[in-house]
């Protein structure tokens, strides 16, 4: 098979959550083990850095990357969703892995997997444990797919656990609570491994103590190593300090969405728990574009309109992302909606501005909320719009309604935004 071909047949023989959701789902890490039996246990073969949250753990997961490519490791990085190519998923100091590696890797162990029957995300996990061991990477940061416990990439013993947050998401697999949900990511806690909470949150930290209590892991929170001060000339310079005031930088920070400052401060606690150098620290948070690629958070598409993404698609994110449109000066703005079909979609309208004007639309997945559907749902909260048969035609739409001083915004799920970045 070629490349094409090999893709075609990863997404058309594989369960894939992306795309068919719940049933793609495995409760159990018993796949993940077989396939690594199967590799020659290639996740015993490198260090890594393990992410999970219900927010900010892409984020999180690229600005640690980069500080670590810019002090000189080797660098592997793992995440996903992808948004364009599959082989954003394995990145190798930033670059995808290759065509030709995909192609090898899925003709050599696609029959020797075929009696584990793995899902798309135990493969393309098992891909990249395998890429990783085979370049000899210094260090992984490997994101969580879903929650923690359960997840494939709960196999690693990381340097650092890291969990960003806690809200309401995959509440089917998850739980119905913060609590509950927090023990599913405290999950990847290790025994005598350093754990990193991004952000205190009342009904997840008791939560979190007990489980690093258990494992006799060290707990450290986000907040009680680093202060984040914003220059009052600027508002994307940031003096950022610990809290021991041992050490002091001054950053231009890339990533533009507010509610970027909680992961810019959980990733610079987890650095220095890490003993990267604050130089390093600093030159990788400010180049972390350019050295990993990263896109689709409040994601600047064109000026004129002023045309923005951004991948957030459950309540806390988008909470966070309707202050940031609040905060950015326009006259009238233009939302592009698409959703997929398992969130708590009522919850997540009542949440978006009533005096937008909508673009209702589905993305390319069979996961997507039908558009009528949306846009009925959309209608009982108050939201009114129109219809469109994709998310392009929705967004060629918005901008040629557009006003120079309006705003037009991309969002709801990581598959509308995939569409037009």
């Amino acid at each position: 098979m070629n490349y094409e071909e090999t893709l075609a047949f990863i997404y058309s023989q594989l369960p894939m959550f992306q795309r068919i959701g719940a049933a793609a789902y495995k409760a159990n890490l018993d796949n993940t083990y077989a396939l690594m039996e199967v590799l020659g246990q290639p996740h015993q073969k490198f260090k890594s850095v393990h992410i999970a949250g219900t927010n900010g753990k892409g984020s999180t997961a690229h600005m640690l990357a980069s500080i670590y490519q810019e002090a000189g490791f080797k660098t592997g990085l793992y995440t996903s969703p992808h948004l364009k190519d599959f082989r954003e998923r394995i990145r190798l100091n930033g670059e995808m892995v290759s065509k030709e590696f995909v192609v090898d890797f899925v003709e050599k162990y696609s029959e020797k997997s075929n009696s584990i029957s793995p899902s798309f995300f135990e493969l393309t996990m098992a891909m990249a444990f395998k890429y990783f061991a085979e370049e000899e990477v210094d260090i992984v940061i490997l994101e969580t797919g879903m929650g923690g416990r359960l997840d494939s990439t709960n196999i690693v013993i990381p340097e650092l656990s890291i969990i960003t947050n806690i809200g309401k998401d995959h509440m089917q697999f998850l739980g119905d609570t913060l609590p509950k949900i927090a023990e599913e990511k405290a999950g990847i806690i290790k025994k005598d491994i350093t754990v990193l909470i991004g952000e205190k949150q009342a009904e997840a930290q008791s939560v979190f103590d007990q489980k690093a209590r258990e494992q006799l892991s060290p707990i450290f929170y986000s907040d009680d190593l680093i202060k984040l001060k914003k220059s009052d000339d600027d508002s994307y310079w940031f003096r950022i300090e610990t809290k021991n005031n041992e050490s002091i930088v001054d950053l231009n920070f890339p990533l533009h969405g507010s509610y970027q400052t909680k992961n810019l401060k959980t990733v610079v606690a987890a650095a220095i728990l890490l003993k990267l150098p604050f130089d390093k620290i600093k030159k990788g948070i400010e180049n972390v574009i350019k050295n990993t690629h990263f896109a689709g958070r409040w994601q600047i598409l064109k000026q004129k309109p002023l045309t923005i993404c951004d991948t957030a698609h459950n309540e806390d994110g988008l909470r966070y992302v309707v202050k940031q449109l609040e905060q950015t000066m326009h006259k009238t703005l233009h939302f592009i909606l698409g959703v997929v079909n398992d969130k708590d979609i009522e919850h997540i309208l009542m949440l978006l501005p009533k005096d937008a004007i909508y673009y209702f639309c589905k993305a390319d997945i069979p996961r997507g909320l039908d558009v009528d559907i949306l846009q009925e749902k959309a209608k009982k909260v108050g939201l009114t719009g129109v219809s469109y048969q994709s998310v392009n035609d929705a967004l060629k739409a918005a901008q040629n309604n557009a006003l120079k001083d309006d705003l037009v915004f991309v969002g709801g799920s990581t598959y509308t935004v995939a569409e037009v970045v």
